[in-house]
């Protein structure tokens, strides 16, 4: 007999023992309710991940309400007031080091998949790639580099590094490329620019057109635009000098907008003239000047489908469940924790929304169903062996 936790409770689970008549040894059969060396069953182990996943919680929260619900304790008592609080001998003692000890389970197992993980799945040629640092324990830091494939939202395998040097990004898409992902499909990547990735486009993989993020482009030019409204309201004081300063600032970043968003390239240095001519435009223009080319490389029928604003957008889910890091202790255990992450970002069918204004690319399917790999019933649960 076996007493394993279950999500309806602590049960009472007979495992038949079986005799062989050849080699005269009894042996049991393995159930797939339960798992070898565990005081929990399968389904919670599943449900323990699942909610650190899908509900974007801590690991701590994660083991307290999956205790509140196998022991119908603690929580469940303020859902049910009127139940009776369960004696001590029957209480569920389930911690959030166990539930990352499962986590960390199925990151090896991702880890371990990752050659040919995404194999014969089609890209479109135009990705993003951004990082997002994360604080380890003990003051040490680390980035997570991701890469995704702009026209299905394909997460490719992401690394951990320690800073975004030339090595990590030859790193990033050496396991892009182990993936599965094809080198030579590669035509144009966005990102903010940052020198690593930079250098190793230009000795790696020089035919691949590098998109400057714009909104990290408004980030650079803010200061100027700040210094161009401040020498306009220099001789005046008071909220005369505070409207001058506005009124110039939304005068050049109107120009600005003008040749960021052009249609064409020619549109774009007509603007950039237009802006260059302004009062305050010098600095402005020569600033935009700098960046024009890698601004532009969306209009180009080359990158065709490419989008001009990096994928900060990756990480919005990854934050509320990474904690900085810090509940995952080392950069090893990060990066499994990521491999989990982006495998259920690919299996995961994106939220069925309904608005008469709004149009989503992405409502109701997968990232691997827009790539034309569909999972089907497969979840990414299965894929990871939880």
């Amino acid at each position: 007999m076996r007493r394993p936790w279950l999500l309806t409770g602590r049960q009472q689970v007979r495992v038949p023992r079986h005799w062989c008549c050849r080699c005269h040894k009894t042996y049991s059969e393995s159930s797939p309710l339960l798992v070898r060396g565990s005081w929990y069953g399968r389904e919670v182990h599943r449900a323990a991940i699942d909610h650190w996943q899908h509900s974007g919680t801590s690991l701590r929260r994660a083991a307290e309400l999956l205790r509140s619900v196998l022991g119908r304790q603690e929580r469940w008592l303020l859902w049910r007031p009127l139940d009776p609080a369960p004696p001590e001998q029957g209480h569920c003692h389930l911690g959030a080091s166990t539930v990352h000890r499962w986590l960390d389970r199925a990151g090896r197992v991702a880890q371990h998949a990752v050659p040919g993980y995404l194999e014969g799945v089609a890209s479109s040629g135009q990705v993003g790639t951004d990082g997002l640092w994360a604080r380890l324990r003990r003051g040490a830091s680390a980035v997570v580099l991701g890469l995704v494939d702009y026209g299905s939202g394909v997460v490719w395998p992401p690394v951990v590094v320690r800073d975004e040097s030339e090595s990590g990004w030859e790193r990033l898409f050496g396991r892009a490329f182990a993936a599965g992902l094809e080198r030579d499909a590669l035509r144009g990547l966005t990102s903010d620019g940052v020198v690593g990735l930079v250098g190793y486009l230009e000795q790696v993989l020089g035919w691949v057109n590098h998109q400057r993020c714009v909104w990290h482009l408004w980030r650079g030019l803010g200061g100027e635009l700040a210094r161009q409204g401040s020498q306009a309201a220099a001789g005046y004081v008071g909220a005369v000098a505070k409207a001058v300063a506005q009124r110039t600032r939304r005068e050049l970043a109107a120009l600005v907008r003008e040749v960021l968003n052009a249609p064409s390239e020619a549109a774009a240095q007509v603007a950039l003239a237009v802006l260059a001519a302004h009062p305050r435009g010098d600095g402005v223009a020569a600033a935009v000047r700098e960046h024009l080319d890698a601004a532009l490389v969306h209009l180009l029928r080359y990158n065709r489908g490419l989008v001009r604003v990096g994928p900060e957008w990756l990480w919005r889910d990854f934050r509320l469940r990474l904690s900085r890091g810090r509940n995952h202790g080392s950069d090893v255990r990060l990066e499994r924790a990521a491999l989990v992450w982006a495998t259920y970002h690919n299996f995961e069918p994106a939220q069925r929304r309904s608005e008469r204004k709004r149009r989503y690319r992405r409502a109701g399917h997968s990232p691997l169903e827009l790539a034309g790999a569909s999972p089907g019933r497969v979840s990414y649960l299965d894929a990871l062996a939880v």
